[in-house]
């Protein structure tokens, strides 16, 4: 059986998570799998000294206030889908990216409060280190929507036409939804283009990917992340849907990460899908 993934620290935002990971999976036919991370920290008295070990029974205490605080979430929100949980010491990213390794994640839904200034600069989000590292799509949410609400998604790209995974899961959360799909290109000064040249590329990709019930559109704007969300904003988008590169390392300091971006300060749900090969 395949899963919807939600790591869930029991807050607003991982509440809404879960609800709309419900939602999604009794549509979609799939089982939820919630997971709490606790993230402890290694304490040593030294040199050539082992690890501070944890008392079994504080483990254990953290555990049942765990599991206690997500029978109540459960019971809240209770419906026909098969929901388990767990919980793993360990970081919340290391956590999701063991579970994906299972092959068992269809997606990952979690809750975003979004980071800014000097936070997102040397820390991130954890939602954000998900988007990076995810090799299944991921879909960040502040707010949980209805499903029937999801008709507009943004679709901002490159309008290459070597992207066939991606568009083919951009196109099946499309049929999901049932959603028109708004492509746009951002123009800005550095890969600034002409507008009867992007839109002769933009029909071309549309008709190399077989695209139906969509609307093609230009914005120029002083970035590309904040082209992607005035874009959104002024349409009343319902979604944004984006393939990230998943710089890393180096790489990502230099380089970052324009879907990363978008989830920090996006309102709406982001869905994600790394290209990265």
């Amino acid at each position: 059986m395949k899963y919807v993934l939600v790591p869930c620290d029991f807050s607003k935002e991982a509440t809404e998570a879960y609800k709309f990971a419900l939602e999604i999976a009794a549509i979609a036919q799939l089982e939820v799998k919630v997971i709490y991370a606790i993230d402890l920290p290694v304490l040593t008295a030294g040199f050539d000294v082992q690890p501070y070990t944890f008392d079994p029974s504080f483990l254990n205490e953290l555990k049942e206030g765990a599991y206690s605080n997500f029978n109540k979430l459960k019971s809240s929100y209770s419906g026909s889908v098969v929901t388990t949980f767990e919980v793993i010491f360990d970081s919340i990213t290391r956590a999701v990216r063991d579970c994906i390794g299972t092959g068992n994640i269809e997606m990952v839904l979690m809750g975003t409060k979004g980071t800014s200034g000097m936070d997102e600069m040397l820390f991130g989000s954890n939602t954000e280190k998900v988007v990076r590292f995810s090799t299944v799509p991921v879909i960040a949410v502040r707010t949980a929507p209805k499903v029937s609400s999801i008709r507009k998604i943004v679709f901002p790209n490159r309008l290459a036409l070597d992207q066939a995974e991606l568009m083919k899961r951009v196109i099946d959360i499309q049929k999901f939804f049932n959603a028109h799909l708004y492509i746009v290109w951002i123009n800005t000064i550095s890969n600034f283009q002409r507008d009867p040249e992007i839109r002769g590329l933009m029909t071309e990709f549309a008709k190399h990917y077989k695209l139906d019930n969509y609307s093609l559109a230009i914005r120029n704007d002083i970035e590309e992340g904040v082209g992607i969300l005035g874009y959104a904003h002024d349409l009343g988008a319902d979604m944004i849907a984006m393939g990230t590169s998943g710089h890393r390392g180096l790489a990502h300091l230099f380089h970052g990460s324009i879907a990363e971006d978008v989830v920090n300060h996006g309102q709406c749900p982001i869905w994600t899908f790394s290209t990265r090969k």
